[in-house]
């Protein structure tokens, strides 16, 4: 089924209550599915076919929830691009989608720094009549409704397909263990261009819920807006947790109305989940696990929290997880393997990129003989283990670990230490080339208010051994970011702030 659907259903059930609100806006089920239908049939009368792919440059809000919904309602696919990107970057998502047209608004377009040669249509969302008897074209569950293009931080990114059936899955799994109910408000920190970001707009539109939006960056500023809208539901990514956590009046007083705070995109620091833990005891913290590829792929029951702050949990609702051997049998308690996801939400691949998707996705390799192989699994590439409990935790990246004096060290596991200084507020650890060591451990680091780098060096010293300990420090008053929110940790160590 269409996931147009998804909004359409929760109209007849709740009517025109709060959708999604932004800033003095509120627009109500009722209107955003009407705006959605009329960008649909917009977007047919321009010529927009089942499979064609649309593209979404919008401030994130109301209209660019309704230019989503519009798109898959016309039976194309959408292709959310991220508003704070420049035209190179946008340029390349739309000549890799092939995007037909590039829903957006004189506000956002006008703000670009961009030839005169455009590859795509241009359409202004805001010269869209408001009201339309469009309905839904017919989509069945394997049929494309988005790409979503990831955020690395090196390389042009690559757009993960994904299907109606994929969001279907991810919006009822993800409803499920997080027990969002339509009384639910949701804050939006994070751009709907990010898998996570776009998963509370999904499931905000699939329970009922109210998403709030909040695009200010200033910290201070989205713990008044988590008083002032009574937020419930929380999700952030660990630089943001970061900067929460630096606002005394998130730490000291409680957001009465909260009741979970959700984290993914990178490993919380132990220290920061204790003191997310006190500044906010009322409410649970759900430490998870996803891939683009997977759309999510696990979750820390949050009566563990405590227990096991490093724990990324098990298997979403509907998914199991498989930890393998580099001969892709199964692992032990203990053992490090690499994480496979399989299930529901596992995508059909990357975009007019056959060769990378053969890599990444594949026939479950744990199989019983005889079984068709038309299931397909996602091998992450990430290390992981499963200890006795059956709870896993995340090691690294393969290619994201450090070799230095022949050891091979995590740089999570270098954050940690550093994060429990007391001395920072935010760190990133990178490598450089060293003829002797094999790498440079490097870390970038942003004091706290009265933290002191001497300090800091000297608590390395006393709790890292020497090859793990950083070789240089580097103090900056800010620390890049991708538009997804991560850590751009190419760019902080070519010195980007």
């Amino acid at each position: 089924m269409s996931v147009a659907h998804m909004l359409l259903e929760t109209t007849a059930s709740v009517g025109n209550k709060a959708a999604v609100t932004s800033g003095e806006l509120t627009v109500g089920y009722a209107d955003l599915a009407t705006r959605s239908l009329a960008i649909a049939e917009a977007l047919a009368e321009a010529g927009v076919k089942p499979g064609d792919r649309v593209a979404i440059l919008l401030q994130r809000g109301s209209e660019a929830a309704a230019a989503f919904f519009g798109i898959v309602a016309a039976g194309a696919i959408a292709v959310m691009v991220n508003e704070t990107l420049r035209w190179r970057q946008i340029e390349h998502i739309l000549e890799h989608s092939s995007a037909r047209i590039l829903l957006t608004s004189e506000d956002v377009f006008g703000r670009l720094s961009k030839p005169e040669a455009i590859p795509t249509s241009v359409v202004d969302i805001d010269e869209i009549p408001p009201a339309s008897d469009f309905r839904p074209l017919p989509r069945i569950g394997n049929d494309i409704a988005q790409i979503v293009y990831t955020s690395g931080s090196t390389g042009l990114p690559k757009g993960v397909v994904v299907s109606h059936a994929n969001l279907w899955a991810g919006m009822r799994a993800v409803t499920s263990y997080l027990g969002i109910t339509e009384n639910d408000r949701i804050a939006s920190l994070l751009p709907f261009s990010f898998d996570y970001g776009f998963n509370q707009l999904l499931c905000s539109i699939g329970t009922g819920a109210t998403l709030v939006v909040e695009t200010s960056p200033i910290p201070q500023r989205i713990v008044e807006t988590l008083r002032s809208r009574r937020i419930t539901l929380l999700p952030a990514v660990p630089p943001l947790w970061l900067q929460l956590l630096s606002v005394e009046a998130f730490r000291s007083e409680r957001l009465k109305a909260l009741r979970v705070m959700t984290n993914t995109g990178g490993r919380l620091p132990a220290e920061a989940v204790r003191k997310l833990r006190q500044a906010q005891p009322q409410a649970d913290l759900v430490l998870m696990y996803g891939l683009t590829e997977a759309f999510r792929s696990s979750y820390l029951s949050p009566e563990k929290a405590d227990r096991k702050p490093n724990s990324i949990g098990r298997a979403i609702p509907g998914a199991e997880l498989l930890v393998l051997r580099e001969d892709l049998t199964p692992c032990r308690a203990g053992e490090i393997g690499q994480l496979v996801h399989r299930g529901p939400t596992v995508t059909l691949g990357y975009w007019d990129d056959p060769e990378a998707t053969d890599k990444v996705f594949g026939p479950n390799p744990l199989r019983p003989a005889g079984a068709p192989d038309s299931e397909r699994v996602a091998f992450s590439g990430d290390l992981v283990y499963r200890d006795e409990e059956g709870d896993l935790f995340f090691v690294s990246r393969p290619d994201g670990m450090i070799k230095s004096l022949g050891y091979r060290v995590s740089p999570d596991e270098v954050v940690e230490v550093l994060y429990a200084s007391g001395e920072i507020t935010e760190a990133v650890v990178a490598a450089e080339p060293d003829e002797w060591r094999g790498s440079l451990i490097v870390a970038y680091v942003v004091l706290a208010k009265k933290g002191r780098l001497d300090q800091l060096e000297a608590f390395c010293a006393r709790e890292m051994p020497r090859y793990m300990r950083p070789s240089r420090i580097e103090v900056r008053t800010a620390l890049s970011r991708t538009v997804s929110g991560k850590h751009d940790v190419r760019a902080i160590a070519e010195g980007v702030s």
